[in-house]
């Protein structure tokens, strides 16, 4: 696979130009991580970066490469040309933003370059860059469609087809608007090489019209959608991860769909315990609260297992094991961190496969 990095106006000043918004990291720097991450994913880049609009449409206009991350700088707002030539030719292109384009001055949020790229990444910092090129891998591995089961336009999910069991994907991120299904791509397409159907679905997160309980009602929404998907699974196997468990586990005993196991991954589920810390997600924890969230949930007879690391920085895995043995439930623990979870070329991941496999040993 070959992909094309491309940054357009100003991000040569990377590293200078307003460092407490865009970070200390420069474009050399930002270049070497992104040739790191290539050799990990074992794809050729190529990185380019110009301040020129023109310069900006013969590079993705000439390039013959299977993607193209590009973050355009300035040009977001109002290049309808460049827009035009990444529709022109066909490559899928994923918009990169270091910041929070959404949280900052109001014209800074409208991109017309968005509807012609394959997905927008943006307030992630610079590891947004090695997100949009897993993401286009992802989406080159198995073909998917993105089907809609609800009215918002975050009510979608990524939908791969095959013969086996249904496994319902739900991301985490701290109910945050910049965080997206993309975080969950690689479980999916793994699952899916392993014979199941997987549907990575998206909702409504803070910033975007949700937060509680509309983020969790589309949630349930969705788990109800499945028998619409045309597919065999009349039950569902659910992979939680963070915030999105705490979703998953409200919605999956009240779903007219049967959930036959929900694997939560480093769990987002005891609100309450994590808005009296000082800790990262603390502040997303107590607005969820004061929107009426459940400060703690039970699995109310849905199976349930949890995995989780010791190393975790964002949820504490003592979390974990005091809602395993107030429950009864398994709980794994693991030498990883919060986001390990999410690879599933980790040793912790070859665990959680067997726990889907005995799904309906569970359940029975």
């Amino acid at each position: 696979m070959h992909l094309l990095v491309l940054n357009g106006p100003n991000l040569n000043l990377l590293g200078t130009r307003e460092p407490e918004v865009y970070g200390s990291t420069t474009l050399e720097d930002l270049s070497e991580q992104i040739a790191t991450w290539g050799s990990e994913m074992a794809v050729e880049v190529e990185t380019e970066q110009s301040n020129s609009e023109s310069r900006i449409i013969e590079l993705i206009q000439n390039f013959e490469g299977d993607g193209i991350v590009f973050n355009p700088g300035a040009l977001t707002h109002t290049s309808r040309a460049i827009a035009d030539a990444i529709r022109g030719v066909g490559t899928p292109v994923v918009e990169v933003h270091i910041s929070n384009i959404r949280a900052r001055e109001p014209w800074r949020a409208n991109s017309v370059i968005a509807e012609a790229c394959a997905r927008s990444i943006y307030g992630r910092g610079v590891i947004g860059y090695r997100n949009a090129m897993r993401h286009l891998v992802n989406r080159a591995a198995i073909p998917f469609d993105t089907i809609r089961y609800g009215p918002h336009p975050e009510n979608v999910g990524d939908l791969r087809r095959n013969g086996g069991d249904l496994v319902i994907l739900a991301h985490g991120g701290l109910w945050r608007q910049e965080y997206e299904r993309d975080t969950t791509d690689s479980l999916a397409v793994d699952l899916a090489r392993r014979g199941y159907s997987t549907w990575n679905i998206e909702y409504r997160r803070v910033g975007g019209g949700g937060g509680w309980p509309a983020s969790a009602h589309d949630v349930l929404t969705a788990f109800d959608f499945v028998p619409q998907l045309g597919l065999n699974s009349e039950h569902v196997i659910v992979v939680g991860h963070s915030a999105g468990c705490h979703l998953a586990m409200w919605a999956a005993p009240r779903s007219a769909t049967e959930v036959l196991l929900h694997v939560a991954l480093a769990p987002m589920i005891d609100l309450a315990a994590k808005s009296e810390s000082d800790e990262v997600g603390a502040d997303e924890c107590r607005g969820m609260l004061g929107q009426g969230a459940p400060a703690s949930l039970s699995p109310d007879g849905v199976p349930t297992v949890i995995v989780h690391g010791d190393t975790d920085q964002i949820v504490p895995v003592e979390h974990s094991i005091q809602f395993a043995n107030e429950h009864g439930i398994e709980h794994h623990r693991t030498d990883s961190d919060h986001f390990s979870l999410l690879d599933p070329t980790k040793p912790e991941w070859s665990w959680v496969v067997k726990q889907i496999g005995s799904a309906h040993e569970r359940s029975s």
